[in-house]
């Protein structure tokens, strides 16, 4: 058993000073306003629930900065992005995903979705371990000290035209299993084990055909199911021309939106669209600095909440690792769309960036500072040049991962004054990308 004395924190009531935070075996067992105590670990500014990123794609992180200069658009940048991808083995993905989450961990993370479809070699035959590549980013963050929820991808064509689905390119081998029969098969041999949690996810509906759509719903029934959506207007023309719907019709039509499914991204969306997701329950995240890296466009953040679906965030192409500039961006990115301010309050981006995160990963017991709840805090410092006067109640409107000062996951102290227990996360991360691109 251990307890933390906040400063001050962020409860379900609201902010609160003075909070001592009890844990034993990594649960919240009690918050009470109180006076500190000799043994209590005191944790400056204000604290919060642990952050979820919801999408996350970890070697992704090896192209920050390397992709950055020139034009383009998402296709062209895909290219480099396939490069990098055939270059990975499971001692190299390791060490990157490892540096990556760990970075993640400094910014606040205490879990993370991580969209999986690097299944086999880059000639697209299974390893030893058919399941390597999936170990790897499991042992990767149990290193860093953060939960995985492991979005198992199914990747069975290589595109879509409006002639049909295209087979897959020789970088995309690695990524299918071939059918949604032996991905299943393969999954179902990963073992659990603490700190995990199995998901699964259609990769988009230009990779998985529609008449897959069914078994995949069926294979991952009972967790979290996640799927790419409409981020470019050319996947919504592909739907259109060959299956005579949008892809979020064709999503819906097998079965596939619901309570328990994320849609990430969901940039390009019609009224139907907004409707279908909305009343299904479905969840959105949003990944708004890889959408604005890759020219993807604004989603239409308000009018999804509006509809009726949760949102969360993601770093999807981990452009930068900062969940809550990405969470902030909902605002300011609305704004921009719209010409008003205040579609989200402070309380609602909150919420974005930890319980509707977690809620997304199927983490249901995490997300909040109150009894039950997994023991994971963030210390946020309320004094830094960014901070400094900042109103705590509206502190995400103006703190970066660079504030993030302390983090306890599990209850366990993973950050502590903004150092990672793998020690200098900048070497891990160079020494991981460099050789990637020699």
């Amino acid at each position: 058993m251990s307890s933390f004395w906040c400063e001050r924190a962020w409860l379900p009531s609201g902010v609160a000073d003075g909070v001592r935070v009890t844990e034993s075996g990594g649960v919240i067992t009690a918050v009470e306003r109180r006076e500190p105590g000799a043994d209590d670990v005191r944790l400056r500014g204000l604290v919060l629930p642990g952050f979820a990123d919801a999408h996350s794609h970890a070697f992704h992180r090896a192209l920050r900065g390397r992709t950055a200069a020139g034009s383009g658009t998402f296709w062209t940048w895909r290219e480099a992005m396939y490069r990098v991808a055939a270059r990975l083995d499971p001692d190299s993905y390791l060490a990157l995903a490892r540096a990556a989450f760990a970075e993640l961990a400094l910014a606040g993370i205490t879990c993370v979705g991580e969209f999986s479809y690097l299944h086999h070699d880059p000639a697209g035959r299974p390893y030893a371990d058919p399941n390597a590549m999936s170990e790897a980013l499991v042992q990767a963050a149990a290193e860093a000290g953060i939960r995985l929820t492991l979005l198992d991808t199914v990747y069975l064509a290589g595109g879509l035209s409006g002639e049909g689905h295209l087979p897959l390119d020789d970088v995309q081998r690695r990524f299918s299993d071939g059918s949604v029969a032996a991905w299943a098969a393969r999954v179902a041999a990963l073992p659990a084990r603490p700190g995990l949690l199995i998901g699964a996810a259609v990769h988009s509906v230009r990779a998985v055909p529609a008449g897959a759509l069914a078994d995949v719903v069926e294979a991952a029934a009972g967790g979290p199911l996640h799927v790419h959506l409409s981020e470019q207007p050319a996947e919504n023309e592909a739907a259109r021309a060959f299956y005579g719907c949008t892809p979020t019709g064709l999503l819906a039509e097998h079965g596939v939106l619901g309570p328990g499914t994320t849609a990430v991204h969901a940039t390009h969306l019609t009224d139907g669209d907004l409707a279908l997701l909305g009343g299904s329950g479905t969840a959105v995240c949003a990944c708004p600095s890889t959408e604005a890296e890759l020219a993807d466009g604004i989603g239409p953040f308000g009018r999804l909440r509006d509809a009726g679906s949760p949102l969360c965030v993601g770093s999807d192409s981990h452009a930068q690792a900062d969940l809550l500039a990405e969470a902030r961006s909902l605002e300011s990115y609305s704004r921009l769309a719209t010409g008003a301010r205040g579609t989200f309050g402070p309380g609602e981006l909150v919420d974005a960036l930890t319980g509707a995160g977690h809620r997304a990963l199927g983490w249901t017991d995490a997300g909040r500072l109150a009894v039950g709840c997994r023991a994971d805090l963030v210390a946020v410092a309320t004094d830094s040049p960014r901070t400094a006067g900042v109103a705590p109640d509206q502190l995400v409107l103006a703190a970066t991962a660079a504030d993030v000062t302390t983090v306890v996951a599990d209850g366990r102290v993973v950050v502590d004054e903004g150092r990672h227990v793998l020690g200098d996360v900048g070497t891990l991360l160079r020494k991981a990308v460099e050789p990637l691109w020699r």
